[in-house]
Parts: C-alpha cells; structure tokens; sequence
C-alpha cells in the first residue's frame, strides 16, 4: 500500500479496469493497481475523471487535493462520518475545560518531550563546545518548560509554555543547520528562507495524513482541544499533529541537511512576496521519497507494546482521543521517542 503523488502539470487520472492510469498528452506516465493505493495526492492542474473518482470513492481511497505549491485544498470523502454520538461526545469533551486542558496538556507533553530528545541526541554526539553549549542551553530551556507546564490553569497559559519551548527548540535547530540557510527560527506566514521552507512543505505533508486518520475514526477535524478553534482551522487535526513534528518531519530533515542531501541551493528564489522561497523539482521529490520512508518506519506504540508505522500510530492516536472524549476515564499517551 502507498501513497501515489501526481505532480505532472496537465496529466489526467484515469480508471482502467482494476488499475488507476496517469496519462498526459497521450504519453502513459503511471499503471498502478487500485489494489496497492492508499492515498492518491493531486498537485497543481491535474484532471481525475469521473470514473476514477467513483472507484477511489468506493475502495475508501483517500484523495487530496494540494495546489501547485502544495498548499492544502481539500479531500474527497464519501458521506462523511456516520459516528454522530462520537462527535457529540468529542463536542462535549472540548467544551469542558478540565477534560480539554488535561487532553491538551498531554499533547503538549508529548511535543515537547520529543523536541528535547532531539537535541540531546545532537548533544550526545557533538564534540565542538560551542555547539554543545548551544545545545545544552536549549535543553535546560525546554526542560525548565516541562517542568513549568505542570502548573498551568487554563490553555492560554500552556500555550505560553509551549511557545517558549518552541522557541529554545528552534534555537537549537539554528544550530543544527548553520548560518548558510539564513534560519533564524520558525517563521511561515511565508516561509522566508530555505529550511523553513522545507518545514512548513513537510508539515503539509503530515497535515494530509493526519486529516486522513482523523477521518477514518469519524471525528471532526475542526473541533480541537489545544488549537484555538477558527473557520477553516482543522484544529483537532494540529493537536495530533505535534507530537509527530520533530519525529516524522524535523528530525528527517536535519538528517537530510547532515548528509547533504538537501543544500540551500535546492531552493528557488521567486521573487513573490506570498511564497518567497520554493522547493526546487528535483529536491522536493527527495523529500517526499524522505517523508514516505519515515511514514513506514516503525516506532513502538505506547499502549500496544508493539512496533506499528508511523502513519498507523498517527491512527491509534486519534482513536486514544475519541476514547478520552467518549469516556472520561480513558488517559492520553503521547508517542515518544526513546
């Protein structure tokens, strides 16, 4: 099972038996059985006919819809979700603020936790004091935000613990990658240099799949616990997707950047104040090779004691919180890494 990406400008997408056909002017660029799809992203001007739809709708094949610089349109779904009293239980859990601060503030934990490991991994092996004085210096930070959490009454106030853990993380990330990306800590409305870029590309990227969990276990997407709730917010959707960040997307990427595999040169300069700085072709599809790979590598769950994929564990984690809104016993355990 995988996910098939349609990035050419002008293609089509076609059903042909059994099988989902890429097709562009006349040219067969993709056969791939409908068998062996997962998920099926549509990036910029791309066409999917009606047949196709009609059996990627039957077979409960997830579609996204991106533009061309992969900004997130939308999904098809069939009739949506038929779990009406898991969703009237997920309304009732965020409107009660015990029950929603103690949700969020596992989530949090979670986050943080896995930003902090992290960087002591980077500490561990970092021989140059400069660098290793930079790092500690992030680690104290986030640890003293660990400890701080604990003691906040409502979640503006852990919003606040959060940020400022964000912010000694990010701090040491600008280690990480080195002056030449002009990476001066998380920015993205736009994204204003190279490695930002690059963030906020892979968390588009886990937004999709995250989305998709949050479907296939019926829950509303928009009603969120630690995510303040606006129109066209998918606010449930972010809280699952913080504590997979640093796991499915930061760490990766620093991983790329360590070996050369993603340089600052792989970027395009646009001249466009909406979208400054872009992925170059060629690198992009190194990263989403990069993102695919991590999605199918397998961490140990907390609460099955064994390994699953990530994008499965991204699904028992929106299946602990629909148990934590239907029964207020039920307890959050993040995913962390060891």
């Amino acid at each position: 099972m995988t996910t098939i990406y349609v990035r050419e400008q002008g293609a089509t997408v076609r059903r042909k038996g059994e099988r989902l056909v890429v097709t562009k002017d006349r040219t067969e660029l993709l056969d791939v059985p409908l068998l062996h799809v997962e998920q099926l992203a549509v990036v910029g001007n791309v066409q999917v006919s009606t047949q196709a739809m009609a059996a990627l709708l039957e077979r409960d094949i997830d579609v996204v819809f991106y533009s061309g610089a992969f900004r997130y349109r939308g999904r098809l779904t069939g009739s949506g979700s038929k779990l009406a009293a898991l969703r009237q239980a997920q309304l009732r859990a965020m409107s009660d603020e015990g029950r929603s601060r103690a949700l969020a503030a596992r989530i949090v934990a979670g986050k943080i936790a896995n930003q902090r490991t992290l960087l002591q991994r980077r500490l561990r092996t970092t021989t140059e004091p400069a660098l290793a004085e930079g790092f500690e210096r992030a680690v104290d930070g986030i640890a003293r935000m660990q400890a701080a959490m604990g003691a906040a009454k409502d979640i503006d106030s852990l919003r606040g613990y959060e940020g400022k853990a964000g912010a000694y993380y990010f701090g040491g990330l600008k280690l990480l990658v080195g002056p030449e990306w002009r990476f001066a800590g998380r920015a993205y409305h736009p994204p204003p240099d190279p490695f930002n870029a690059a963030l906020s590309f892979g968390y588009a990227l886990l937004l999709k799949d995250v989305l998709a969990a949050v479907e296939l276990v019926g829950m509303d997407p928009y009603l969120g616990f630690f995510h303040a709730i606006h129109y066209g917010r998918p606010s449930l959707a972010l809280d699952v997707m913080e504590e997979f960040r640093p796991l499915v997307v930061d760490g990766p990427l620093l991983g790329m950047v360590a070996t050369g595999q993603l340089t600052p040169e792989d970027f395009v300069q646009t001249g466009r104040t909406d979208r400054p700085v872009e992925l170059g072709a060629s690198a992009l599809e190194r990263v989403l090779r990069t993102y695919e790979e991590r999605m199918a590598a397998r961490i140990m769950h907390p609460l099955e004691g064994r390994r699953n994929t990530y994008r499965r564990c991204i699904e028992l984690q929106v299946r602990q919180i629909a148990a934590a809104c239907t029964s207020a016993d039920a307890a959050y355990v993040p995913v962390t890494a060891r």
